[in-house]
């Protein structure tokens, strides 16, 4: 990294600023300095212990238990969060994966031994589970909590130090978090820094053991072209165009709740709402009138005055999704902005043509587009045509129509009869697949990101008798032999059981 550079901001570690002042900036030589400190924690073996990653996942549920009020708060100064959405899909969500880690850890850390065969009967085959060493987890502002702490609880439960970038966007939760979690977690294993979009590239080039990154493609893209100058193993939970299908046989009001509820919480800011709308033209009409009243009874006739429902993260967010509602399609419902608040009311739009920009580009806002088709096969034929989406929805009450979204289509996640859920549970790997990511997160798959299985072969010295036909000089009646013992093993694993 370059002299100075204003992107990477750490607070001095002898004088942290108090929480609500600006972090002060700092020269790279911090961020070098934190890695250097949680590489030396690690190789010391700080993190291997089952004791110490147990009581570093109790601190984070300790933190996010006592200091509720704050990531409401912070919640609502960045994204005009509602209470119940910041505790439900932010605290909650966190807190369930560390419980989770929690009660299955020991389980997770145990050697897994594999199925032996003739020539390893006497010997162990072990997958022993190692943790990566220093991983780099960066965050998004749409769930600002969730994605930082999520990977974090994974990174941990894995034996791994960390360094956590929330998202500038979100000023007040990035500002908590640096505040709160040097006084829950080991100040050497674990540190916050703030570094900004354009410069986390020249962070990723310190040479991480694994970077894990949440954001849009673009920032992806930057992510992954620097970590790959060092050979840096990389997760990406990219943004994507999230298609919902609407089948004519489904029930409409509870589809029209679900969809309404997936796509304008958080003010439609999330990676993995439904984007866009394909419904069957027997039941647009229908669907549009539902989403309609879900809207009224959801935020009342002023959406402004609602308590539950956000605003934009900042004006450039704000300015993107204005204009691409202003250029695309007709306003069903919605449409009214108001650029000193950031806002923009719920919006449905119908009339939408695939050309209209609405569709060209991810929405991270209130907007929702309604194109038509006439049938399953127009639905799955349209979301092929697009790059590979972080998600999949399909509403319908015919159970081939489900199957058969789900199996020729090809996405990160797949949920039939409601939205996002798919993404939050802890039992269910959550990832991309080709433009919409690489990697997977979640529980167990938390875990296994953040580790190495690595395999191992415990054997002892005996049977040299047997196995020094592999040695040279190499003879036709060795490799007769070999061959024949081969054949007897052909139904067991390995190919050569004398070896």
């Amino acid at each position: 990294m370059s002299g100075k550079v204003k992107a990477c901001y750490a607070c001095q570690r002898n004088g942290r600023t108090r929480l609500g002042e600006p972090c002060l900036k700092t020269y790279p030589l911090e961020c070098v300095d934190l890695l250097r400190r949680a590489r030396v924690a690690f190789q010391a073996g700080r993190t291997l212990k089952e004791n110490f990653r147990l009581a570093q996942l109790e601190a984070v549920v300790r933190m996010l238990e006592e200091h509720e009020c704050d990531f409401v708060d912070a919640l609502g100064r960045d994204l005009h969060k509602p209470r119940f959405e910041t505790v439900m899909s932010e605290l909650l969500l966190v807190k369930n994966e560390a419980l989770y880690a929690i009660s299955n850890l020991k389980k997770w850390m145990q050697p897994q031994h594999v199925e032996r065969n003739l020539s390893t009967t006497l010997d162990q085959c072990l997958v022993v589970n190692e943790p990566l060493g220093v991983v780099f987890i960066v965050g998004t502002w749409s769930s600002p909590v969730q994605m930082c702490l999520v990977p974090l609880v994974g990174a941990i439960a894995a034996g791994n130090c960390a360094i956590i970038n929330p998202s500038e966007c979100t000023y007040h939760t990035s500002e908590l978090l640096h505040h709160l979690i040097p006084l829950y977690l080991d100040n050497e294993c674990f540190h916050v820094i703030l570094a900004g979009v354009s410069d986390l590239p020249e962070v990723v080039e310190l040479k991480f053991d694994h970077v894990f990154f949440t954001g849009n493609r673009e920032e992806g893209n930057r992510i992954a072209q620097a970590a790959a100058r060092t050979l840096t193993p990389v997760t990406l939970i990219l943004g994507g165009k999230n298609p919902c299908y609407v089948d004519c046989q489904c029930d409409i009001a509870t589809t029209a709740q679900r969809l309404a509820w997936a796509r304008f919480h958080n003010a439609g800011q999330s990676l993995v709402a439904p984007d866009y709308i394909l419904c069957h033209a027997d039941v647009k009409a229908r669907l549009v009138q539902a989403l309609k009243c879900c809207l009224m009874q959801f935020y009342g006739p002023d959406p402004r005055e609602s308590r539950s429902f956000g605003r934009m993260v900042n004006l450039e967010i704000f300015n993107r999704t204005r204009d691409m509602l202003w250029r695309s399609g007709k306003v069903a419902m919605g449409g009214q902005v108001i650029e000193a608040e950031k806002y923009i009311a719920p919006t449905i739009l119908t009339d939408v043509a695939e050309s209209d920009p609405i569709m060209q580009q991810d929405v991270f806002g209130p907007v929702l587009p309604v194109l038509t088709v006439n049938n399953e096969d127009e639905a799955i034929a349209f979301i092929n045509k697009q790059e590979k989406p972080l998600c999949v929805y399909a509403y319908s009450n015919n159970s081939k129509v489900i199957s058969r979204l789900m199996s020729e289509t090809s996405s990160g996640s797949f949920c039939s009869n409601d939205s996002i859920l798919q993404s939050l549970m802890v039992a269910l790997p959550f990832g991309g697949v080709g433009a919409s990511g690489t990697g997977s997160y979640h529980g167990r798959y938390s875990f296994d990101t953040f580790s190495h299985r690595k395999s191992c072969l415990l054997r002892g010295t005996r049977f040299e008798c047997v196995t020094y036909l592999r040695y040279p000089p190499y003879e036709d009646r060795n490799l007769s032999l070999m061959t024949w013992a081969s054949t007897l093993s052909q139904k067991s694993q390995g190919w050569c059981q004398i070896l």
